[in-house]
């Protein structure tokens, strides 16, 4: 899709917000009739400056950005931090006005999930790697169906994801393909902070110390993926990370070399392209990243 110059915006305009499908439509058709292109950045809100990369390449790609702002349920387990989750919709549409965003997309549950509500996407393929979906079996399911819900909504013509959550990127991925959405699906890289750790709301959740210790998970993942360019056994060098990872206080749920693309397991660098990917609590926080070799 060629690239069109960037649409002129007033700066920090008042960023208007969509609470229904009637107002969604409605701004979403004058977009269509001028003949211009849409991006789509999903998000749950709590937004932080990876979010704003994200918006600031969709700016990039299309001529109007729609940011949507939901805290999906159908992704979190009962034990999960669903109702702790982050919620500050004004400041976070304060935030999106200043990055020039035309729409905010915020719906309810009620508009998501109406009475009734009976159908859902069960995706494999990259859902069924052994990741994530090993420790949140529910997880892709929801986020599978609650995209689908979006682009069936906004209709964009491109999707912007960051690649912090690898897994659930190529996920979505496939999904678009799979389901033929006609969306095309842009991952951006991680933004991190200057000490490595990548940006997350959940960053929030972490002690003066943990916030320390964090970014050894990114120096932990820089090692391994040293380590196995220079031809060190793979199988070697994800046991020695998760050792290094407990030895800073990480409950290591996986640490996995895996084919960038299929996120199917690889032995050697033949096997590649590589990605590493890890998630491991800290205290409560569970933090995830992943790295390319």
């Amino acid at each position: 899709m060629p690239t069109r110059p960037p649409v002129a915006r007033t700066p920090v305009a008042r960023t208007p917000v969509a609470r229904t499908l009637k107002v969604l439509d409605r701004a979403l058709a004058r977009f269509r009739a001028a003949g211009e292109t849409v991006a789509l950045v999903p998000t749950m809100g709590a937004l932080h400056d990876g979010h704003l990369t994200l918006v600031r390449q969709a700016r990039r790609k299309a001529d109007r950005v729609v940011v949507s702002i939901y805290v999906n349920p159908a992704q979190f387990a009962p034990t999960e931090d669903f109702s702790s989750y982050p919620r500050r919709l004004a400041a976070d549409v304060a935030a999106l006005a200043e990055a020039g965003v035309d729409l905010v997309w915020a719906p309810d549950t009620a508009v998501m999930y109406p009475d009734g509500f009976a159908t859902r996407i069960a995706p494999e393929g990259p859902a069924l790697a052994g990741l994530e979906d090993a420790f949140r079996p529910h997880f892709f399911g929801g986020v599978a169906t609650v995209v689908a819900k979006l682009f069936g909504q906004v209709r964009p013509d491109i999707a912007v994801f960051g690649q912090k959550d690898y897994q659930q990127l190529k996920v979505v991925t496939r999904l678009s393909a799979d389901l033929d959405l006609r969306v095309k699906i842009i991952g951006v890289p991680t933004v991190r902070e200057s000490d490595g750790l990548a940006r997350s709301s959940r960053n929030a959740y972490l002690s003066v110390e943990e916030r320390q210790r964090a970014p050894a998970l990114h120096r932990v993942l820089a090692d391994c993926a040293t380590k196995i360019n220079a031809g060190r056994p793979i199988r070697a060098v994800l046991e020695s990370g998760r050792k290094a990872l407990a030895r800073e206080g990480f409950a290591v749920d996986y640490l996995e070399a895996r084919h960038a693309e299929t996120l199917a397991p690889v032995r050697s660098l033949k096997d590649g392209p590589i990605r590493l990917l890890v998630a491991a609590k800290l205290g409560t926080t569970r933090l995830i990243d992943n790295l390319a070799v």
